[in-house]
């Protein structure tokens, strides 16, 4: 049984300027494990990492409009009230010695562990991907009714399956798979499309992604699967930029997924027409309305035709083959 402990989750609301003295001050009285929010450095962060978006939620933005806060949690218990009550004293003598620090409000409220650690699982029920796929969180019990299962435990920061570019991406993997084929996935995240290929019927795919977790995530998903190392490989690195990477991938494959973005489908173009079998197909997703026509005018100038075009919620994804 998850464990119920109460918890007080503290809010102090201050300025982009009152960040690094709000978070010494809790330092400063033995609180050191805080989240951060804030407007600036969140679209300085977008700014610096364009190449891996292309769209950002409206509510994000909104969430983020005008916001630097700082967050804490303590045990709701007599250690726990003490604390508040020391952090809510040096506010004030932070407040009295600093000008520049916005309003320094703290607000509170009170959860449980089991709540915020676990309670996202809530909203994570089966999926029904097209007419053969049904994405099973591994907490769940399902009704298969004929579909092939693809079980996962994604995490918090992974893939689940939810997002339309990933069901564009699946919903095209499972018009593709026949049986037997050798699959390449570039980006692999939580490892749902290597997953769902193979629990399809292809022989062995090859995973990789630039964050190094994804080969824990990737593996341990695959192993839920019963799915081992034998037929899916999951490696870490830039293809764009480690040749060799590259090198190690290979060629002939009968498959190549790329649930990325728009920019990064276009740097990948040139190389996938190597990593594929004369007869294969280039499956791609993550393609923001916006950048649809774009993106289909850079995949034929690198010699692709594109065979079908699927759509949702104002994404596209691409079922390209090599033209001859």
């Amino acid at each position: 049984m998850a464990d119920v402990t109460q918890w007080l989750t503290a809010h102090i609301d201050t300025a982009h300027t009152g960040l690094d003295a709000v978070t010494e001050l809790l330092s400063g009285i033995g609180i050191d494990s805080v989240s951060v929010e804030d407007e600036t450095e969140f679209h300085e962060f977008l700014e610096q990492n364009r190449s891996a978006w292309d769209y950002v939620e409206e509510s994000l933005e909104e969430t983020m409009r005008g916001r630097s806060r700082v967050t804490f949690y303590l045990p709701e218990d007599e250690d726990g009230y003490a604390k508040l009550a020391e952090a809510r004293i040096a506010l004030q003598r932070l407040k009295e010695s600093r000008d520049d620090c916005g309003p320094l409000l703290m607000s509170m409220e009170r959860t449980q562990n089991s709540d915020w650690e676990y309670g996202w699982k809530d909203y994570y029920k089966p999926i029904e991907i097209g007419d053969r796929l049904l994405i099973v969180p591994k907490w769940e019990a399902a009704d298969i009714r004929g579909r092939v299962p693809v079980v996962l435990d994604p995490g918090l920061s992974f893939g689940t399956g939810e997002h339309p570019t990933t069901q564009l991406c699946l919903a095209l993997l499972e018009k593709r798979v026949r049986g037997g084929e050798r699959v390449l996935d570039l980006g692999c995240g939580s490892g749902i499309l290597s997953i769902a290929a193979l629990n399809l019927g292809a022989a062995s795919a090859t995973a990789a992604d630039i964050d190094e977790m994804c080969q824990r995530v990737a593996a341990e998903n695959a192993a839920l699967n019963g799915i081992g190392p034998d037929r899916l490989s999951v490696l870490c690195g830039d293809v764009l930029s480690d040749a060799a990477l590259l090198e190690r991938l290979g060629s002939g494959y009968d498959i190549v997924l790329a649930n990325i973005v728009a920019d990064v489908i276009l740097s990948l173009a040139p190389l996938v027409r190597n990593l594929l079998a004369p007869d294969g197909h280039f499956l791609c997703s993550g393609i923001i309305s916006e950048r649809e026509q774009e993106v289909a005018e850079g995949l034929r100038r690198n010699g692709f035709a594109i065979r079908d075009t699927y759509s949702k919620k104002d994404w596209y994804a691409y079922h390209c083959v090599p033209e001859t």
